[in-house]
């Protein structure tokens, strides 16, 4: 995580943080958020069946490509100087526009929104992460995130 003078924080606003490194989404992975959660959709974890569907395979929950939010945030998002932890407080909104196929790789593209001290050292970032799948012109998801950071 890039850390920052709590002063300046207010000057990323607005400001693409840039692009994760990429991420394979294969089977194993799907499965095992499958076991997790107890969702063992056959869209998810039957390769044979989700063949005849119009994906033409498997595909991640939509839950698990959200739930990479923050591993693929962590080096992006700036935080304050003297952080002592940040807890996920939750999200604004979230649209899944297209589901990522089994094998194919995503990445999550940060801009920082917006920044608002709660209390005196509780600042809430709010973010816009898109999660790209290569090759694709339209994103996974647009989801907007918010941190809580305690310094």
């Amino acid at each position: 995580m890039p850390y920052v003078p709590v002063a300046e924080l207010k000057n990323y606003e607005g400001k693409e943080l840039g692009s994760s490194d990429w991420l394979l989404i294969d089977q194993k992975r799907i499965d095992l958020f499958a076991e997790a959660t107890g969702d063992f959709q056959f869209i998810h974890v039957d390769p044979i069946k989700a063949a005849q569907t119009p994906f033409g395979s498997t595909i991640a929950h939509g839950f698990l490509s959200l739930s990479l939010i923050p591993k693929l945030m962590e080096t992006l998002l700036v935080v304050p100087e003297g952080m002592t932890m940040a807890i996920n407080y939750g999200l604004d909104s979230v649209r899944f526009i297209q589901p990522v196929k089994v094998d194919s790789r995503v990445r999550l593209k940060v801009t920082l929104a917006e920044v608002t001290e709660k209390k005196t050292g509780q600042w809430l970032l709010k973010a816009i992460a898109t999660l790209e799948i290569e090759g694709q012109a339209r994103p996974a998801f647009i989801a907007e995130p918010l941190s809580l950071c305690f310094v």
